[in-house]
């Protein structure tokens, strides 16, 4: 009997499976994928392309390590699952974030398992509000974000994600959440000759604190480096003053690492460029490479005495059925053994150094306007003006050309609109970066110059 064709599974597929960001006119042609070796993916139709994004900012060592499916197996052949909730623990998960409080902030040391980023977030904000609840202070409830942050999409961190197309179809959001404006450094017009634009985008969220009272806000919560909204890189002095301003108010703040974590900026976390550590820190993607699912928060000391400080009664009434799952936390540690073995956080910084290099020699070419990006992150801005950065019209639906004139020439990634994406994995090779850069030049020219 012969297999079914590439059409007949799309038909299949448009029946009866829902995808994320959901709309059938824009699946009626849809890769699909049967293999990944590598930085290499390759659908069902024999086409072979580099993963530009590793894919969803996630499989950082890349496709097909046999490390991580044999732990997997090895864990399941013993113990695929038990629960974690109070009273009942695995050797694995155990391991696992003793080993996380050797990598993290030197201040977090304890740690939340979740299945994912969404999740993560979600274990963020309540552990905020137990915090100041067990603090006396149960009017600390409110959430402030970012505009352009991802966070999620399940409902308090849709509500916090500040990108206004996830909100449409699902309002009311979440109460209590508010967001100032993002950094951003090629289009934030703040800042003068006595404040920097840094520190005045900064000073954004003081500004928010005294607005709604010290005495509402719980959290503020950032990406050290924002992904979906367009891998924006924040001002040298940025968090510093973040920072400042959440000690100065007793507001906690929230690193969502969830792209940033496990090396993709250089670092084994985002925040140590800048040399701040946050009160929680919310991770998932990297911690396994997208092998499997998982997710997490760690806290600090100061929310960890809270939590086992607190009367029986009045406990972190916090869970998920697969927190602490044996069988993704084995699959976390052979994680860190290839990043370790393999020094895959340095060569990340070797290697985005090379990436960011390469991209910028697409500074001069007509529409490219801003090019930016840490580490194993990067983008493209295209615009219609350079001088005065006016966008193109959504008519001229440059981010779909570009996109096609991507994948045509071997580079599967994601556009922000009218700005490529990128975020290969971390054993991306010098070539191949060089592979990535050079694709990039000539889809612009075949996009602008037809």
């Amino acid at each position: 009997m012969a297999l079914p064709s590439a059409a007949e599974r799309t038909q299949s597929d448009l029946a009866h499976l829902i995808h994320p960001l959901y709309h059938p006119t824009d699946h009626q042609e849809p890769r699909i994928w049967v293999e990944g070796n590598g930085v290499m993916l390759k659908d069902l139709d024999g086409n072979e392309v580099i993963d530009g994004l590793s894919g969803l900012w996630n499989v950082n060592v890349g496709h097909g390590r046999r490390e991580l499916a044999e732990a997997a197996l090895n864990q399941m052949s013993t113990l695929a699952y038990c629960s974690s909730y109070t009273g009942s623990s695995n050797l694995p998960a155990i391991e696992l974030a003793e080993r996380l409080s050797g990598l993290v902030y030197p201040s977090i040391k304890t740690f939340f398992f979740t299945s994912g980023g969404a999740e993560s977030t979600e274990s963020s904000f309540k552990t905020a509000r137990f915090y100041w609840k067990a603090h006396g202070k149960p009017e600390k409830v409110k959430i402030i974000s970012r505009m352009l942050g991802y966070h999620g999409v399940t409902m308090a961190a849709m509500s916090a994600t500040g990108l206004p197309e996830y909100w449409t179809m699902f309002e009311p959001r979440v109460p209590n959440i508010l967001h100032i404006e993002s950094p951003y450094p090629y289009r934030f017009e703040g800042g003068d000759g006595t404040v920097s634009q840094g520190i005045a985008a900064a000073n954004l969220l003081e500004e928010a604190i005294l607005r709604e009272g010290p005495d509402t806000v719980a959290a503020f919560i950032a990406e050290p480096v924002q992904g979906a909204g367009g891998v924006i890189v924040p001002q040298d002095d940025y968090f510093q003053r973040i920072r400042e301003i959440c000690d100065q108010y007793e507001v906690l703040f929230i690193s969502d690492e969830v792209i940033t974590g496990f090396g993709r900026t250089g670092a084994w976390f985002g925040l140590e460029h800048w040399n701040v550590e946050p009160d929680i820190m919310q991770f998932a993607k990297g911690i396994t490479s997208g092998y499997i699912p998982m997710g997490g928060i760690g806290v600090s000391d100061k929310i960890k005495e809270a939590i086992d400080s607190t009367p029986p009664e009045k406990r972190w009434m916090h869970a998920y059925t697969y927190s602490g799952h044996p069988t993704c936390s084995a699959v976390a540690l052979a994680n860190l053994d290839v990043f370790e073995k393999e020094d895959l956080v340095q060569r990340a910084s070797e290697m985005g150094n090379r990436l960011q290099e390469g991209l910028h020699t697409l500074d001069k070419m007509d529409h490219v306007g801003n090019v930016r990006g840490l580490g194993m992150m990067a983008a493209v801005e295209f615009v219609a003006d350079k001088t005065t950065k006016q966008p193109f019209e959504a008519s001229e639906k440059v981010g779909l050309r570009m996109g096609k004139e991507l994948v045509k020439r071997g580079l599967y990634t994601r556009m922000r609109g009218d700005t490529i994406c990128l975020a290969p994995p971390l054993i991306t090779t010098a070539d191949q970066i060089d592979t990535i850069v050079e694709t990039v030049r000539a889809s612009i020219r075949a996009t602008f110059d037809g």
